[in-house]
């Protein structure tokens, strides 16, 4: 019996919600009216846009250490390969406590055999330099430059005509054209065309001559010495004669007086 009410209840349950849903009015959406835009109602970007550029070096700037994100061990040449070696030899002759400390070892001792050079080349230097025999460094050597200077500070006591065949004989014109231009200058000195010391210059002698045609004689006798001697040029047996012959006439011209 209790099963039976419990069934009629269940369908009277479904009957009233049946009846529930078919009373239920249907209604539409409300319908919207469209919306119509004009061209008015566009509004347009006037701004300006500018183009933006990369640097053409811009790379640069990203080239510190910070901005290098993988690392290459650089490869080793022969003279790090030599050092490496040279230092494992001496890590097993003195025990060092790591191989980087006989590294270190190894660069020092190149230092100190680096210094040790540089000074022995100029002590060779300097030494050659101090005993005349330097000029290989500059030009070629003159083994009587201390010589010729001991002439120019005893002009009046030499005897250029001996000093000057010597010279000629030996194949040293250059030297013998230098022994009549100080043989000049003593003559010039000895008739007061000049008072010599040998401080002065050229320019020097020439402005205590008085005569126009002493000075053209002059100037060009220093001309062709400082050519022939300072330009350590060679001269041919002709250009020689000559200029001995022209030194000659001037010493008979200042000789005399």
């Amino acid at each position: 019996m209790t099963r039976f009410f419990f069934i009629l209840s269940f369908l009277f349950c479904c009957v009233i919600s049946t009846a529930q849903d078919s009373t239920a009015v249907y209604q539409e959406p409300p319908k919207v009216s469209g919306i119509k835009f004009s061209e008015k109602d566009i509004q347009i970007d006037a701004t300006e846009i500018k183009s933006k550029h990369f640097d053409p070096n811009f790379k640069k700037k990203y080239t510190d250490s910070e901005f290098i994100y993988e690392y290459k061990t650089p490869e080793k040449n022969w003279w790090d390969l030599f050092t490496e070696w040279l230092a494992k030899l001496f890590a097993n002759l003195f025990r060092f406590e790591s191989p980087q400390t006989s590294l270190n070892f190894v660069v020092i001792l190149f230092r100190i055999i680096a210094i040790l050079v540089i000074i022995i080349v100029v002590y060779f230097i300097a030494k050659n330099i101090s005993n005349q025999e330097g000029r290989w460094i500059f030009g070629k050597s003159d083994k009587k430059t201390l010589f010729y200077s001991d002439a120019e500070k005893n002009i009046h006591l030499l005897d250029f005509e001996k000093l000057i065949k010597e010279s000629i004989e030996s194949g040293e014109k250059r030297a013998a054209i230098r022994y009549y231009y100080l043989w000049l200058l003593k003559v010039m000195a000895q008739h007061h065309f000049i008072e010599w010391d040998i401080e002065k210059t050229n320019s020097d002698y020439l402005y205590e001559l008085k005569q126009t045609a002493h000075k053209e004689e002059f100037t060009y006798l220093s001309y062709l010495y400082n050519y022939i001697w300072y330009g350590e040029f060679e001269i041919d047996d002709i250009r020689f004669i000559n200029t001995e012959n022209r030194f000659k006439q001037a010493l008979k011209t200042f000789g005399n007086g």
